[in-house]
């Protein structure tokens, strides 16, 4: 970023693993300056996000921790860092809670990771309708969200003490967090009373909702629109079913749309993956190449852009 407004904001980063550090990273890249506070044991990502030279920084930890002050101290419970106490002594401080369950609910205490939120809230389960079986995303999607969404939370708190003077306490919970995402799609049609139909995003739970294989790899491309569809369809010589009723509009598509997406997600396996990115964005249709993590970080934009970039680390060497 070219401003940071944060700048002179100082942050104290009493989180481990991902969700909270999430968090802080994004508050760090906003300027503000994030003391992270480590018990002797250390933050249990530097061995659990994988391997390292010297076992003690995990490629995950160093990501997520990038930027911070980092201090060690034992026995935080009797530090007296809860909300009330802190607000009670410095009413102007911000205050954010980050827990797995709402305070208020029957589940609040109770322990979680990222892949039991995903079961929880339903995620998996999309797996479950689309393909037979539940699935977890393989990434740690919940604590990536609702770790960005905390630092627009704590953002939108400094504001606010701009204009008040006032400090704020926050809780951000993991489970309703990425419940109302879940069920902001995929209530769908059971959003009426009555309902008009079965609850689900159905274009998104097609089972031929994935990357289109071509003659040497796999594609990724959505069309939406009419004019789209029409160019996909004459890109793809299927010219014949531009004049089909069943596709000529958004609404006979959502109709038909299990017919729909078994035609758009079919092979396109007559030519290669190079060639149908030339061919579909010269039809102006939003396409990509499925990147796997051996391709991803030699992506041509994001080595024109500069995403990744190497630093000396003291005990790592080069990362």
């Amino acid at each position: 970023m070219s401003f940071e407004p944060l700048k002179g904001v100082r942050v104290l980063d009493l989180t481990s693993v991902v969700v909270g550090p999430v968090c802080t990273w994004r508050l760090g890249q906003y300027g503000a300056e994030i003391v992270k506070v480590e018990s002797p044991e250390g933050d249990l990502m530097r061995g659990l996000g994988g391997l390292s030279p010297t076992g003690q920084h995990s490629g995950a930890y160093l990501h997520f921790n990038r930027g911070k002050r980092n201090i060690c101290l034992d026995a935080l419970e009797r530090l007296g860092l809860d909300a009330a106490t802190v607000r009670a002594r410095h009413p102007d401080k911000i205050y954010c809670l980050i827990t797995g369950y709402g305070t208020d609910g029957p589940y609040s205490g109770l322990p979680t990771y990222d892949s039991v939120v995903q079961g929880a809230t339903g995620m998996a389960g999309l797996m479950l309708a689309r393909d037979g079986a539940p699935a977890y995303v393989p990434m740690l999607i919940c604590d990536h969200v609702a770790g960005e969404i905390a630092a627009g939370a704590i953002l939108a708190a400094v504001v606010e003490r701009k204009v008040s003077g006032a400090g704020s306490s926050i809780e951000v919970p993991m489970f309703e967090t990425m419940a109302a995402f879940v069920l902001q799609e995929h209530l769908a049609q059971q959003s009426f009373d009555p309902p008009v139909g079965p609850p689900g995003d159905l274009r998104l739970l097609s089972p031929h909702n994935k990357p289109v294989q071509t003659a040497d790899g796999w594609i990724s491309f959505t069309i939406n629109t009419d004019p789209q569809v029409r160019a996909f369809l004459k890109a793809t010589q299927r010219d014949d079913l531009l004049g089909d009723a069943r596709f000529s509009s958004v609404a006979a598509r959502a109709r038909n749309v299990a017919e729909w997406f078994a035609i758009r997600g079919a092979p396109l396996t007559g030519r290669t993956t190079e060639q149908w990115l030339e061919i579909l964005r010269a039809a102006d249709i939003a396409v990509q190449p499925c990147h796997t993590l051996e391709t991803l970080p030699h992506d041509p934009h994001l080595d024109a852009v500069g995403l990744i970039d190497f630093e000396q680390h003291p005990t790592e060497g080069r990362t």
